[in-house]
């Protein structure tokens, strides 16, 4: 089999990231390197000069660049015939990204986005093991970075989290609730979240960037149970009533659920590896991609509701 030759576009600390992963998979080789920065790219590996020459060299192409930047990168290289893995979020709107997914869909080219924590071993467990959800408690927690200072926390951090509810759910929220504050930046940097569905359920959802330390925790109750799952650990744990426990014996089981253990990332290129020569359908699609967009909009429009509601309560009270 020949090697699947991949280009990466934007020379940042993803687009790193990539090449790196890449240079450690099998049956893949590096085509080059792109970025308006002529000299990150060639701290990364051979450069390509253009986008317009990427086509030339590659099979399919990682975009790595700055969101605003994704649906024009993307398109581009998707009118030249290449398969496209675009970091998240897909694009700079929802609509973007709809466009983009449609686009993909008339050239019947693979899009995959990178929501890297749907390739967690714990999720996966978890996928495994979830009946019906009924309530998610959600912590991503970071310390402060001077990195993707250009978004809200909303979708620098919560829409991996909005992505994997989603998914679970398989349904759109009929109600959100949030508020944010911005704390070191002109961004929202920590932000509280409550989603309701059609279904009855819940998820509560935290996110930070100006924590003192970095928690990625996600809990989920369904009948009878609870699966705690820690990103970062890769694990996950069942905590389920017992029926007919003996006296004295505490009536709850505790069972961590079978995982294998890997970096998301490289699990996440070997999946859209495999998507470009097996021509199926990625695991997160333009579709998954625009809807946690959505959400995350919608989101932070109900934090601007509020951040407005309290600024009028303060000026009330001056």
């Amino acid at each position: 089999m020949n090697p699947l030759r991949v280009a990466v576009i934007g020379a940042g600390a993803f687009g790193r990231n990539h090449v790196r992963a890449i240079r450690e998979l099998p049956e893949v080789e590096l085509a080059g390197v792109y970025d308006v920065d002529r000299s990150r790219a060639e701290a990364l590996g051979p450069v390509v000069g253009s986008l317009d020459e990427v086509s030339t060299l590659a099979d399919c192409a990682i975009v790595a660049t700055p969101t605003i930047t994704h649906e024009r990168v993307a398109s581009q290289l998707i009118e030249s015939g290449l398969d496209v893995l675009v970091e998240k979020p897909i694009a700079e709107s929802s609509q973007a990204g709809d466009r983009l997914t449609r686009l993909a869909e008339e050239r019947a080219r693979i899009l995959q986005v990178g929501h890297l924590e749907r390739f967690n071993p714990a999720v996966t467990a978890l996928e495994r093991a979830l009946t019906v959800p009924i309530f998610f408690e959600v912590h991503r927690l970071s310390v402060f970075s001077p990195r993707s200072l250009d978004v809200d926390v909303i979708l620098d951090l919560m829409i991996h989290d909005l992505d994997i509810v989603l998914n679970f759910t398989r349904d759109l929220p009929n109600e959100v609730r949030a508020a944010g504050i911005s704390v070191l930046s002109s961004k929202v940097d920590i932000a509280n979240v409550r989603l309701s569905f059609a279904s009855g359920c819940i998820a509560n959802l935290t996110a930070s960037r100006v924590s003192t330390e970095k928690v990625r925790k996600l809990r989920v109750f369904q009948a009878g149970e609870y699966i705690s799952l820690d990103y970062q650990r890769q694990d996950a744990v069942r905590l389920a009533v017992q029926p007919g426990a003996a006296a004295g014996e505490l009536p709850i089981s505790y069972t961590p659920l079978p995982t294998t253990p890997g970096e998301p990332l490289k699990l996440e290129l070997e999946a859209f590896f495999r998507c470009v020569r097996e021509r199926s359908q990625p695991k997160v699609d333009g579709f998954a991609a625009s809807n946690a967009l959505r959400v995350a909009e919608a989101i932070l429009a109900k934090i601007k509701e509020h951040t407005d509601l309290v600024a009028e309560t303060v000026r009330r009270g001056r």
